[in-house]
């Protein structure tokens, strides 16, 4: 008796394809985020936020492109990442016990802690319950609110309001506005807003440090997940969110409180006077012209007549030697200086190794430009020395300061060096930078004496 042929597959039979498979043959990973500065929002030269600039890493290592949904409301971004309709949310989501039962957490990247912030002017509250009388508004869907529950078991008299359209950022806006008396913020969030709105400060922590994380839903089909777990595992080994983190709040704790309203003064009353001149510098040595108003501002506070005790002088305070360089005659004329400290600055960029990428090419040029290229050569010899990367600012902002101490500079090519300078001289270009962007990009120039604390 034979045996039956054996039967042929039936091309009716479809393979299973898992979400990572999916992700890899559509080329593209989509993602769920939220306009904010710590996580996703639109510069003039594209987009930033550390959320965007780790979803660029992961799209990057799954070698696809990368697509962002923001949806209205954060709750929104919870309820959308639950029912599957993105891949995961990137958002500033903290971890808490009541999101775990409905989400799946990639291993956490940052620590955060929720904070009390209210408005200098106005009595700074020690504990929960100073809020009872005053009016306290948080965003919905936020953990924000699970810790003022907990608060509430102690002190049964607070209370607060849910906003379920307007997000953390414009409820920090109505406190500097005294709509509202005070609101909850992460300590990312109010890190970098208070360099625009300079009189909000923290009262108080809310609850323990918490942890962010991206967020998946849960599903048997653990492809994508277990592949987030393997990429965020190698950029905390190789550094590389470590560098992130440093790009996104490195340089936000230099400018105090009395120099942002400096600035802002001068914003209004001196850069108007100077703005042609730096655009002018800018398109002709391909700079953002904000980046040399930044680096005048630092040097001059965008004083023509600007003298140092010794003897640099003009908007880009330049040194005698400097000018000759660079073709400058008259320091105190603004147009040279600007022109001329442009030109120097491309001079320095120029003998920064094409191999570091921007942003850190542009910091290590900026420092050369305040300590000279040979002790700036000499802090990367040195950060070298040492095991770490000597193209990267994160290191040598580090190694920089050892150039004070005989033990270091002796061994060095160029000596001794005050190398503390250059470090805080790059973190307050940056942050000078991030507010000129600010109020360029949401065209708030014209309105930054109406919008000025008075210096009390």
């Amino acid at each position: 008796m034979q045996s039956p042929p054996p039967q042929q597959p039936s091309e009716n039979i479809v393979k299973y394809e898992n979400q990572l498979e999916r992700i890899r043959k559509t080329g593209e990973l989509t993602v769920l985020t939220r306009y904010d500065q710590t996580t996703y929002y639109e510069t003039a030269d594209g987009f930033s936020g550390l959320e965007y600039d780790l979803v660029q890493l992961f799209a990057e290592y799954l070698k696809v492109k990368s697509k962002f949904i923001v949806p209205d409301t954060f709750s929104d971004i919870l309820q959308k990442t639950q029912a599957g309709l993105a891949d995961f949310a990137a958002a500033g989501i903290s971890i808490t016990n009541d999101r775990k039962r409905l989400l799946l957490f990639s291993p956490a990247y940052q620590k955060i802690t929720e904070q009390l912030i209210y408005r200098t002017g106005t009595k700074r509250p020690t504990n929960p319950g100073d809020l009872v009388d005053g009016i306290l508004e948080i965003v919905k869907g936020t953990s924000h609110t699970e810790s003022l529950l907990k608060l509430q078991q102690d002190t049964p008299q607070l209370q607060w309001s849910t906003n379920d359209t307007l997000d953390t950022n414009s409820l920090l806006y109505l406190v500097n506005e005294r709509l509202i008396d005070y609101t909850i913020a992460d300590s990312n969030q109010i890190t970098l807003i208070r360099r625009f709105y300079p009189k909000l400060n923290v009262a108080f922590d809310i609850g323990s440090t918490r942890q962010l994380a991206w967020a998946f839903n849960k599903s048997d089909d653990l492809s994508l997940y277990n592949e987030a777990v393997l990429f965020l595992k190698k950029i905390k080994k190789n550094r590389k969110l470590e560098q992130l983190i440093e790009r996104h709040y490195g340089h936000t704790r230099n400018i105090k409180y009395v120099g942002n309203c400096t600035f802002r003064l001068h914003l209004q009353s001196h850069l108007p006077k100077y703005q042609q001149l730096f655009q002018g510098a800018a398109a002709k040595y391909a700079f953002d012209w904000r980046l040399l108003a930044a680096i005048s501002y630092q040097e001059s506070h965008w004083d023509k007549n600007a003298v140092s005790p010794t003897g640099v002088k003009g908007l880009m305070m330049l040194t005698q030697a400097t000018a000759e360089q660079v073709g400058v005659k008259d320091r105190t004329n603004p147009k040279e200086s600007i022109f001329g400290g442009a030109l120097y600055l491309k001079q320095r960029l120029k003998k920064i190794p094409e191999r570091i990428p921007e942003p850190d090419r542009t910091w290590f040029a900026l420092a050369s430009y305040n300590v000279g290229f040979g002790h700036l050569e000499d802090a990367r010899i040195i950060t070298q020395k040492l095991g770490k990367n000597p193209d990267k600012w994160l290191d040598v902002k580090q190694s920089l300061p050892l150039l004070t101490k005989k033990k270091w500079h002796s061994k060095t090519k160029y000596g001794y060096a005050r190398g503390n300078e250059p470090v805080i001289y790059v973190d307050n270009i940056r942050s000078y930078l991030d507010l000129l962007l600010w109020y360029t990009n949401n065209n708030k120039i014209n309105e930054a004496s109406a919008m000025q604390p008075s210096i009390t």
